[in-house]
């Protein structure tokens, strides 16, 4: 039997779309090496923020000159592993391009302020759906912390641009700051809360949980490689896959940085990158951590109290899909959340036992995802290359391929999402 959909991937963009596809009565099949939810998805393990104001990508003008740095210092906050540096360059390149005016980087926070804009309260509405009311909290709001003022004062442009686009902005004196977050350390005396924002308790929790409500309503999975799309005859597609071939009259691309193949088996050029990004996690539910999660801006981390434990997630390393871990990343990160959590260590002084986990971030070198059709081949979506705003842009993201294959008018302007942009 044919079926309606099939969507390559199982992490949090293919739970959202075919969320939204079955909500529609359409049959699908997902296809996936690794069982939904599972460690190997980005979705797994990132921070667990939905950050509505992440609007701007990590790069800005100048920060060319931060390459060399990058180069030298293995375990900083963005770094590029030579020899892949090579192998990377262009893609490099072109990131520092699409970031190198403050008018481009306008362009962009105000393309990803579309698609994120309304993620806290869509991802409250899937929760309520499958269940998942106690992982979503859409209403915490989110915290940035700054040792002090001047680091605020000192990167002005960002903050102007969310206010510019509409986003709350409340300053904290350090007295405001550690009400909010108690446990705190001293060394941060200056903070910005963001109301809209909200958290996921459990990223890969709750994209299980998506599926488990999916396969009731016959949702089917197929635990296999993907390895590419053909276009057949009679208005239909297959999927061929290390199990065998699978027909369907749409594909949607949701394979995260593994997408980039895919979309070549089609003729499309999708030039995606993985930024690596590790977490820590120290586990318990009792721990003395951020009474809300938070943004150390000075350490370029997250730390956020989930489900089973605080995590400290963050980094950017360029270096591929098949580098070996560096595990010293994570080890950074346990140093930065135990002086800024000093509480975290207990009455002993020492800290329990940490796990660590690995992810790739599927990025496009301009910081927009790509979604939306095939320009090759109508029948192929495309829903990847989210890098920083996954989780918070998966929402939107399923709602808009759905409505584009039921025929539906978009919820949004979708051009500057289109793949045509890389042809």
């Amino acid at each position: 039997m044919i079926c309606d959909v099939a969507i390559i991937g199982a992490g949090v963009v293919s739970a959202q779309t075919a969320s939204q596809l079955v909500r529609r009565g359409m049959r699908v099949t997902v296809i996936d090496m690794a069982e939904p939810g599972s460690e190997q998805a980005a979705s797994f393990g990132n921070a667990g923020w939905l950050s509505s104001h992440s609007v701007l990508p990590p790069a800005s003008p100048g920060v060319w000159k931060q390459i060399p740095k990058w180069l030298m210092d293995p375990l900083g906050p963005l770094t590029v592993r030579f020899p892949y540096a090579i192998q990377a360059t262009p893609w490099l390149l072109n990131y520092l391009r699409a970031a190198d005016s403050f008018d481009k980087l306008r362009e962009t926070a105000r393309v990803l302020r579309s698609l994120i804009k309304d993620g806290p309260a869509l991802h409250e509405v899937v929760a309520q759906e499958v269940g998942a009311q106690d992982l979503i909290d859409a209403h915490s709001g989110l915290v940035h912390a700054f040792p002090d003022k001047s680091h605020y004062d000192n990167a002005p442009f960002g903050w102007k641009v969310r206010r510019e686009l509409g986003i709350a902005i409340e300053e904290l004196d350090a007295q405001a700051l550690h009400a909010k977050v108690p446990h705190l350390s001293d060394t941060y005396r200056f903070g910005v809360f963001i109301p809209e924002a909200g958290h996921c308790k459990s990223p890969g929790q709750y994209v299980q949980r998506i599926f488990e409500h999916l396969h009731a309503r016959g949702l089917q999975f197929v635990r296999a490689r993907a390895l590419g799309i053909q276009r057949q005859g009679g208005g239909t597609v297959t999927v061929k896959t290390s199990q065998g071939d699978v027909a369907c009259a749409h594909v949607v691309v949701a394979a995260g940085v593994w997408s980039k193949a895919l979309a070549a088996s089609v003729g499309d050029r999708l030039p995606l990158e993985s930024e690596r990004g590790y977490h820590v996690m120290l586990p318990g539910t009792d721990l003395k951590g951020p009474a809300i999660p938070l943004m150390l801006e000075d350490r370029k981390v997250v730390i956020n109290q989930m489900a089973d434990g605080v995590r400290c997630a963050g980094q950017v390393e360029i270096a591929g899909v098949d580098a070996a871990p560096n595990w010293r990343r994570a080890d950074i990160l346990r140093r930065h959340l135990l002086e800024s959590f000093p509480s975290l260590a207990g009455a002993s002084g020492v800290a329990p036992a940490t796990s660590v986990w690995l992810g790739h971030r599927p990025s496009t070198y301009d910081g927009i995802p790509v979604i939306g059709p095939s320009p090759r081949c109508a029948q192929v979506f495309y829903a990847c290359g989210h890098g920083h705003v996954g989780l918070v842009g998966s929402a939107r993201t399923g709602q808009l391929v759905a409505q584009g294959i039921a025929g539906e008018t978009p919820a949004i302007d979708m051009q500057p999402f289109s793949i045509g942009r890389f042809q």
